[in-house]
């Protein structure tokens, strides 16, 4: 009978020491999802903002002559406010894209897969798959990202933004008359088929003409572009497409489709989908290019960019009298959760904005 008692006793025990322990426990996992939520928001960045920067890094730059590159500044900041983030992704495809996981699962616009067919044809008549022997030898880059916004109209940045080593156009965005508010120089033009110069004498004379592929249908009329090939229907595009880009193979890139996954699903916090493009889970390509020199720049600088609203006559691209008001509802983008995402990088000193369009009066 006492061995009995004892018995129920020290299975009593046991079981008060074990629900103890899953109350600790779970007290425990609540307490620290708390605390990161506290310290986080949705898409990983720190709610407070942290402009500093590890001591070491501080002694390297500060020992730098004024004006100089800072390697790793842009890689350093991103990473103090978004831990997440890991630098090492390519900035174009090249043969060995199958080994870069992350782009295998997804299909265009956020991966490669179904596509790697007409991606090999691509690249083996391409050739190249860098920015060039001059600027990859370079030890430091800095890079701009120009958008087409109407605030570069009478800023006359264009003799700075030309300093920069890697500058980086969107779209059909003209340099030619235009060049004392956004300067002469072009590294690269990311675009798509919709968004291609379509009249070829409006190209600059030198620079890579880099594809960002939304859907497969792209990739095929990059096929078209490279090969010299007529293309003989514009159907499954949203608009016109250029008919011919006058570029060499040799200067023909393919954007790496792993900065439109992040942007979107990581950083911005748009829909996933399933993977698929739907409504609004689309980012802008000013952002995936925001996105592309984070991964491959050491100092990033934006200008051009941010749409205020509430200046409705203001004029919406540098290059053109369309107003403000013209800006519609986009069904592929959300401009507000792109801002936030924009805002961040400004405020954390991970990116500069020389023309004041994303922060406004808030930095």
């Amino acid at each position: 009978m006492k061995m009995k008692r004892s018995c129920n006793l020290l299975l009593g025990l046991c079981s008060m020491l074990a629900l103890g322990f899953l109350y600790y426990s779970s007290d425990r996992i609540t307490l620290q999802g708390w605390d990161y939520r506290s310290l986080y928001d949705k898409e990983g960045f720190l709610n407070k903002l942290d402009g500093k920067l590890p001591l070491e890094l501080i002694h390297m730059y500060n020992n730098l002559s004024e004006g100089a590159c800072r390697p790793g500044y842009a890689a350093a900041k991103m990473t103090a406010n978004y831990p997440k983030f890991n630098k090492e992704a390519p900035m174009f495809l090249d043969p060995n894209y199958k080994q870069f996981s992350r782009i295998g699962g997804y299909s265009p616009p956020f991966g490669v897969k179904s596509q790697e067919k007409i991606i090999d044809i691509l690249l083996s008549a391409t050739k190249n798959y860098d920015l060039g022997e001059e600027l990859d030898s370079l030890s430091c880059k800095t890079c701009i990202i120009i958008g087409n916004g109407g605030i570069l109209t009478n800023k006359s940045l264009g003799q700075r933004i030309d300093q920069f080593d890697v500058v980086v156009r969107l779209n059909e965005a003209p340099v030619k008359g235009f060049e004392k508010d956004v300067g002469s120089k072009t590294t690269m033009r990311i675009t798509y088929p919709e968004g291609a110069i379509q009249k070829t004498e409006r190209y600059e004379a030198q620079s890579l003409f880099v594809l960002s592929a939304f859907k497969a249908l792209d990739l095929k009329w990059l096929r078209h572009m490279v090969f010299k090939q007529r293309l003989h229907s514009a159907d499954g595009f949203w608009k016109s497409v250029a008919r011919q880009v006058p570029r060499e193979p040799s200067d023909i890139r393919i954007l790496n489709p792993y900065f439109i996954q992040e942007a979107s699903f990581n950083l911005i916090g748009l829909p996933h989908n399933n993977g698929q493009m739907g409504r609004g889970n689309i980012p802008t390509l000013g952002a995936v290019a925001i996105t592309m020199a984070l991964h491959n720049c050491d100092e990033v600088a934006v200008a051009g960019f941010g749409y205020d609203m509430k200046t409705p006559n203001a004029p919406l691209h540098y290059y053109e009298k369309t107003k403000m008001s013209a800006i519609k509802e986009s069904w592929t983008h959300n401009i507000s959760k792109e801002k936030e995402f924009l805002l961040k990088l400004v405020k954390a000193g991970i990116i500069q904005d020389w023309t004041k369009g994303i922060c406004g009066k808030k930095c």
